[in-house]
């Protein structure tokens, strides 16, 4: 009895079809079902004639192998499934299914068709480029693809060959990985994000990142891989940080700039606590911290904020990661827990200590501040580099005179030699970052600062002013910042002038 071999959509626009007709594995007939004639042409028709390329090349191949090619099924069920369109028709036609689609042969399998899912040889191999020093694969349709090769802070791009990589090779890449993912999804893959445009998920120890247009303005894949799994010990901390980490904080930042080992340090830490009889879970998008198993791990794009809230209030964790604090609803998240008892560990986006401060001070009252952050660990070359502690007090804030101005006010302190460092305050309705040392040392008058001061606050309801020298920087929120440059900029450009500062203005 002659084979019927029923490819779908995926088989025909990653040439697998054709790869098998030429190797002359398939001697049997193919049947194309003509609602994915439809959609070949309704593709090309929008400019992405990869699946019509593939459908020529394996009318092609059988020509060239003498393999009969016909047409099946009915143009009016193209507003249902292929997939399921699919599987029908090979019930009824008793044929077997080529897929390169993990989903398609899953389903096939559950149903007990016959199943051909084959993929043809990929470009090149994503576990050979991860050779030694290998931080991140990146490839792009019509650029040669490049590895980023070193440590965090100390890396660079090398491009890993001369030639392009086309649309179907990165297409068959991706299928590749989509192939290993999904033999181990929920063990050792996890699916974050899947939308038309975006494709995000875990792959043992790779995080793959896949978009497409429109979302991007090409095909792209990005595939991360931990170069290092530190030990808190690997970090040389003085016996006083481990003392601190271990016994009095409970509202820890890491902070730092992209690729500087914020993530890396977060581990160590979670593993550290785990080693101390801890209870630790993790908050990630996407899950690629590489922890122990009795770590649970909580993926934040796979559940709403406020069932992550409700999970950890009743599982009530001693320490939680939350890698890494992007948005609002993060911020909230992250805070009400924290304001629940629960040890909280955030990786968060900064570049300076101060700054990864203020991004929480300005969603509170100061007087909670030391409540929810406590100590602040600011990472670059994956080293660290300082470590803040918040306290709080009631005293007259720097840079005021008047006993009666006392107020509660925020210390934030380098912990290694209890150095004050800043002071934050409310001051009217708002709140005032000053940094000591510089207050110390400035020697121009109070003056100017006031004048620019009142200038802004007849305009912007919000802003942060910091000195330095003759230099001074007012730091503006977005939304405020064309206020600024329509009405007030001039206006303290010759304040500016007057006291020979020199004034900056940046968007915070």
């Amino acid at each position: 009895m002659e084979e019927i071999i029923l490819p779908d959509l995926s088989a025909i626009q990653l040439k697998a079809a054709s790869h098998l007709v030429r190797e002359g594995r398939v001697r049997g007939r193919f049947l194309i079902h003509r609602v994915l004639l439809k959609k070949i042409e309704d593709q090309a028709s929008q400019g992405d004639t990869m699946a019509m390329d593939g459908l020529r090349d394996l009318v092609e191949a059988c020509e060239e192998m003498k393999v009969k090619l016909d047409y099946v099924g009915d143009l009016r069920d193209r507003e249902r499934s292929d997939r399921l369109l699919i599987v029908e028709e090979a019930a009824r036609l008793n044929a077997k299914i080529l897929t390169c689609d993990p989903v398609m042969a899953q389903l096939a399998e559950s149903t007990g068709l016959r199943l051909l899912y084959e993929l043809p040889p990929p470009p090149f191999s994503i576990a050979q480029l991860f050779e030694e020093g290998v931080m991140s694969i990146h490839v792009k349709e019509g650029l040669p693809p490049r590895v980023k090769r070193g440590i965090p802070g100390r890396w660079r791009f090398v491009e890993v060959s001369e030639k392009p990589v086309s649309r179907h090779e990165l297409e068959l890449l991706i299928a590749h990985l989509m192939r290993e993912a999904y033999k181990s999804f929920g063990v050792d893959a996890f699916l974050e994000i899947d939308k038309p445009g975006v494709k995000i998920f875990q792959l043992k120890d790779y995080r793959v990142v896949i978009t497409r247009p429109p979302f991007s303005d090409g095909f792209e894949l990005t595939v991360v891989k931990p170069v290092i799994r530190r030990d808190l010990r690997d970090y040389y901390l003085p016996p006083q940080v481990v003392d601190r980490l271990e016994n009095r904080a409970e509202g820890i930042l890491i902070a730092g700039p992209p690729g500087m080992g914020k993530s890396t340090f977060a581990q160590a830490l979670a593993e550290y606590y785990r080693s101390l009889n801890k209870v630790v879970k993790t908050i990630e998008s996407p899950r690629d911290l590489r922890v122990s198993p009795d770590i649970t791990q909580y993926s934040k794009t796979a559940a709403k904020q406020s069932e992550l809230h409700d999970v950890l209030l009743l599982s009530r964790p001693d320490y939680t990661i939350f890698d890494e604090i992007r948005d609002s609803s993060d911020f909230d998240l992250f805070i009400d827990l924290r304001l629940a008892g629960i040890g909280m560990v955030g990786v968060i986006h900064a570049t300076s200590p101060i700054d990864a401060i203020q991004r929480v001070a300005n969603r509170v009252d100061v007087g909670l501040l030391p409540s929810i952050i406590d100590t602040v660990i600011f990472m670059d070359k994956g080293e660290i580099q300082s470590i803040y502690v918040l306290e709080m007090t009631v005293k007259v804030p720097a840079g005021l005179k008047k006993a009666d101005l006392a107020r509660p006010t925020v210390i934030v302190k380098d912990l290694l030699t209890d150095e004050p460092l800043y002071e934050l305050y409310v001051f009217g309705e708002r709140t005032f970052v000053v940094p000591i040392k510089k207050l110390e040392e400035r020697k121009k008058p109070r003056a100017p600062i006031r004048q620019i001061m009142n200038t802004l606050q007849k305009h912007i309801p919000d802003f942060r002013i910091e000195e330095e020298g003759n230099l001074i920087r007012i730091y503006i929120p977005g939304r405020y910042y064309r206020v600024y440059v329509r009405k007030v900029q001039n206006k303290l450009l010759k304040i500016a002038r007057k006291y020979s500062l020199t004034l900056e203005a940046l968007p915070s």
